[in-house]
């Protein structure tokens, strides 16, 4: 993966942590939970072991893309258009309230892709790379999806899509067509540790 010009990324967050996405549908950085944690996807930094969540047309990208904000949100669109069709992926975090125990958030990204014209095939990839790649994980997947299990943080990624292990990560492959949209694809803390 090829590193890319930071004006190619848009910006999403819940006011407790934030994500860069890339018009190539790559999230390369994200410190989860909260701004000051350490990084899960750090791709920005070093495109080979940093960690990403990608969701692009499998195919390589020969067409364009663009992206836009819903007006008056922080709801990222980012649309690749392409001779065999237009792809839309919306990514966005859910702002909710806190939770009684301790004042701890519920964090949730959700990403959404459908096919806006013409059949397409998408790719997902999901690599998390725990602590600036430090912090080795576990992988389950499961019919729901998948748990990464590290030392001071388990995610949860949430979708109807079939997922491979790839490695430490998962992928999937799947086709949309016309008018169809993939089951929402999500990614959540399942639990976070109070240890320093």
């Amino acid at each position: 993966m090829a590193y890319q010009p930071i004006e190619n990324y848009g910006i999403i967050g819940d006011m407790h942590t934030a994500a860069l996405v890339g018009m190539n549908g790559s999230i390369d950085w994200l410190c989860f939970p909260h701004f000051d944690s350490p990084s899960v996807f750090a791709a920005i930094l070093d495109d080979r072991k940093g960690g990403y969540f990608k969701i692009s047309p499998a195919a390589d990208l020969e067409g364009t893309q663009k992206q836009f904000y819903w007006p008056e949100t922080n709801v990222l669109v980012t649309r690749f258009f392409s001779t065999g069709g237009v792809g839309e992926m919306t990514d966005f975090m859910e702002i909710a309230p806190a939770a009684s125990d301790n004042n701890h958030h519920h964090h949730r990204m959700i990403r959404r892709v459908r096919s806006v014209r013409g059949d397409m095939t998408l790719r997902m990839v999901c690599r998390p790379a725990f602590n600036y790649a430090r912090d080795a994980h576990r992988l389950k997947i499961t019919p729901a999806g998948a748990v990464f299990y590290s030392a001071t943080l388990n995610l949860g990624l949430a979708t109807g899509v079939p997922l491979q292990q790839d490695g430490s990560g998962v992928q999937a492959d799947f086709t949309l067509a016309e008018g169809e949209s993939a089951t929402a694809l999500s990614i959540s803390s399942s639990w976070i540790s109070t240890a320093n």
